[in-house]
């Protein structure tokens, strides 16, 4: 009778309510709803008015609007509930939210998250910065308003919360020094971050002159950078006439050839940083290297000798030979970034 009894209740536990609504496909298995994710009326949505995001390219938003009439939104944005307003706030996702409107969509697929307000700025700093996504003038100002919001955080905390190299915030940050009309074109595309960092630290009217070269001849960054310490070596006047005439005539010049010294410790840097972030292969170029330009074994009293004297010269060097464009300038960021991949900074 108990076994009878047994039986039956196995039978009726068969029958739950859960088990009716539980999907035993194969596609099922270890895969779980998600309770947040969520169908939004476009209309219902609003974007985040201190979000980092500034600028939207109109010619990738239209084809970002035309790609989503064809397949639809294939990744969701993320939201955050505003109870106050009754609206749905964007965290990430302004561009697919902007190119839904445009495509005639009426909603959008959305993960609804309660984001504290202090990790906001946060995330959306790693989803624009760490997929170099932001144009570098906005995200200097996001990393700005990041280092307020974290109670003017020294910035290399600012660059440890969003997980940058200190010298590579200090490379965005540099674009704020630039007159407004050139961070107008680092915002539209029409220069890189790269080849403005050749402008940094001219007088404005070589500046302008060299502005101008760098959009109308697509300059790489390297020849713009080369025409910069050409320049600022000719000591010419700050007339951007006169400094249109110049760099012509500099351009119009061969490059001239790296010093042996500065060709070979350009090659050890860089496969110190390939060997750094690479695999065996990276590892074995750099043992080639070594070797095919003599270097002796590792030594720590021969290493604590030659940090010394670097730690001299660096005490003793004029600060305008620290502006970018500079040959101390090209050889110290060089050294920096093999030493960020060697001790395995955060990228």
């Amino acid at each position: 009778m108990a076994s009878a009894t047994a039986n039956a209740t196995r039978r009726r536990r068969k029958f739950t309510v859960d088990a009716l609504f539980t999907d035993h496909r194969p596609q099922a298995v270890g895969v779980e709803d998600l309770p947040t994710a969520k169908e939004i009326r476009l209309d219902r949505i609003v974007p985040d008015p201190d979000q980092p995001r500034r600028t939207f390219d109109p010619v990738r938003l239209e084809e970002l609007a035309a790609s989503i009439a064809i397949e639809g939104v294939l990744q969701p944005i993320v939201v955050r509930y505003d109870a106050e307003r009754d609206v749905y706030v964007i965290v990430h996702g302004e561009r697919r939210w902007r190119a839904s409107q445009q495509a005639g969509l009426t909603t959008i697929p959305a993960i609804v998250r309660d984001v504290p307000e202090e990790r906001r700025l946060v995330q959306q700093l790693m989803e624009n910065i760490v997929r170099e996504d932001l144009n570098a003038v906005d995200r200097a100002a996001a990393l700005r308003a990041l280092k307020a919001q974290l109670g003017d955080a020294p910035w290399e905390q600012v660059a440890e919360a969003v997980g940058i190299r200190r010298s590579r915030l200090f490379q965005l940050l540099g674009t704020e020094k630039l007159p407004e009309s050139i961070q107008e074109d680092i915002r539209a595309g029409r220069l890189s971050e790269k080849q403005s960092r050749a402008l940094q630290g001219l007088p404005p009217g070589q500046q302008q002159a060299l502005r101008d070269l760098i959009i109308n001849e697509e300059l790489s960054a390297d020849e713009a950078m080369r025409l910069a310490r050409a320049l600022r070596a000719a000591k010419v006047p700050d007339d951007p006439e006169i400094a249109a005439t110049t760099l012509a005539e500099l351009r119009a010049r061969p490059a001239p050839a790296p010093s042996p010294a500065e060709d070979e410790a350009a090659t050890l840097l860089g496969a110190v940083a390939a060997a750094a972030t690479g695999g065996r292969s990276e590892r074995a170029h750099l043992a080639r290297t070594a070797d095919a330009y003599g270097v002796p074994p590792y030594d720590a009293q021969r290493l604590q000798a030659e940090v010394l004297a670097l730690a001299r010269t660096l005490s003793r060097i004029p600060p305008q030979e620290l502006r970018p464009g500079t040959a101390a300038y090209s050889a110290l960021a060089a050294l920096a970034g093999a030493l960020d991949a060697a001790l395995g900074l955060p990228d």
